[in-house]
């Protein structure tokens, strides 16, 4: 029925193996055989949750500008965004960034306690600046006084201590899109970035006019490259070139892409907040669930016999793998994110259900145990595949549709349905397969009404 059966089991055991190593640890850590005050590996795997289910902090930032200084709804929009995107880069935090009035901001992070390490994320410049330098190179990390302000258009005055003041050609505001790239000869890891049609023509005519000068890449006023110019770049692109290593080039490229706060924001507020949904509520939601598992297993055992008490196993580990990703990831558990976990349980069942119902058929068609086993797989894999792809396909609208939206709760619902969408296909496809083949395998069942329900 399957070749290298006992390989499968294998691996499906080890895979069970570091789930369960993952779930029954809040913290994992690999100690250093070498050096026992040492770790190789650590890695907080706690199980983070939602607003809803364990509270959190909720903090009210109002714009740092005079009462008279006007504060447009559209720059209140875009700090907004940042102030989401710096704090919920991979759409699993759940947090909720909302615009309040015409001046403030309520933000509120599940889970956090530390109102300091939130502040420096959401305060984070970010200010980008390409500096003409002249004849002049810095040294990278250097510190440079520049005549742009944000919010203003004139350049600052010349300080009273005789130091020098640059003249900054361009901002970071019109960059299109960054990435990090890797130079195919050298292997020098820089950031790539592509320019708006504005930027483009300031960008092109300076460095037509001043070839052999140098041009400054400074963030937040300090140097991080200083190339020459050798050629005029009318094309719009670009590449920023430092000592970058992985880590640092995505990480500068992730503040680049998320830009500078159009407005300065000042803190009016923190306070820690306490879970909405409230212990007893979860606890009952928690019960509601487990009595559900256990119908549906006795369903599935009763109706569908071995491969249905198969596919009860499998379910099982399903759910540890899945609780085991999350846990790595970090995904923070909400109510909406359990709604998640529920509908790719079910499309869990459903393959199997399929597959089932498919093996009764060929069954019933008079082919032998082993022939009805391999046609049932085969036969039941489109529907399967293609009714995955949909729900994939949703997943991915609804993270779109929340990234371009600021909707975190959606991006979260849709990041934890793909994600059990595609470790229900390997629970479904590979783990009920194996673990059937070997029921097969040891209890060799002639009775196909006592053993299959047919």
């Amino acid at each position: 029925m399957i070749r290298n059966l006992t390989n499968r089991i294998l691996v499906i055991a080890l895979v069970l193996i570091v789930a369960l190593w993952i779930d029954l640890n809040d913290k994992i850590t690999i100690p250093n055989p070498f050096d026992q005050n040492t770790n190789l590996f650590e890695r907080n795997v706690k199980p983070r949750l939602g607003l809803d289910l364990q509270g959190g902090l909720q903090v009210l930032l109002e714009a740092d500008l005079p009462e008279s200084a006007q504060v447009t709804r559209d720059s209140m929009e875009t700090a907004r965004a940042i102030v989401e995107n710096r704090t919920n880069a991979l759409g699993v935090s759940e947090n909720v960034i909302q615009v309040a009035g015409d001046r403030r901001i309520v933000g509120e992070f599940p889970g956090a306690e530390d109102a300091d390490a939130i502040l420096d994320i959401i305060q984070q410049t970010g200010l980008l600046e390409f500096v003409d330098m002249g004849d002049f190179t810095p040294e990278e990390g250097s510190i440079l006084q520049t005549d742009y302000l944000p919010g203003s258009t004139e350049p600052a005055a010349q300080p009273s201590d005789g130091s020098t003041v640059f003249h900054t050609v361009m901002t970071g505001k019109d960059l299109s899109s960054v990435n990090v790239g890797q130079d195919p000869n050298t292997g020098e890891i820089g950031i790539n970035f592509v320019l708006s049609s504005e930027g483009a023509q300031v960008f092109g005519a300076y460095t037509s006019a001043n070839i052999g000068k140098t041009l400054a890449i400074v963030l937040d006023k300090v140097v991080i490259s200083a190339p020459r110019i050798n050629d005029a770049i009318t094309s719009g692109q670009g590449t920023i070139s430092g000592n970058f290593t992985n880590a640092t080039a995505n990480a500068l490229a992730v503040q680049l892409r998320y830009g500078s706060l159009p407005i300065p924001l000042k803190v009016v507020e923190t306070r820690i907040i306490g879970p909405t949904l409230g212990e007893d509520s979860l606890q009952k939601s928690l019960l509601a669930g487990t009595v559900g598992l256990v119908i549906v297993v006795l369903f599935m055992g009763t109706y569908y016999r071995l491969p249905g008490i198969a596919a009860d196993v499998s379910i099982l580990l399903y759910a540890a793998i899945l609780f085991a990703v999350f846990k790595w990831i970090g995904v923070t558990l909400t109510l909406p994110g359990i709604a998640g976990i529920m509908l790719s349980t079910g499309s869990a069942l459903d393959a199997n259900i399929l597959i089932f119902e498919r093996l009764k058929e060929e069954l019933r068609a008079g082919r032998t145990l082993r022939q009805a086993f391999d046609q049932a797989w085969s036969r039941a894999w489109p529907s399967i595949r293609d009714s995955n792809i949909a729900a994939l396909i949703t997943a991915g609208i609804l993270f779109w549709f929340g990234s371009t939206f600021g909707a975190t709760i959606v991006k979260g619902f849709s990041l934890t349905l793909a994600l059990g969408v595609l470790i229900s296909l390997f629970s479904s496809l590979y783990i009920t397969h194996a673990l059937l083949a070997l029921a097969f395998d040891i209890f060799k069942p002639k009775n196909y009404e006592r053993w299959i329900g047919i």
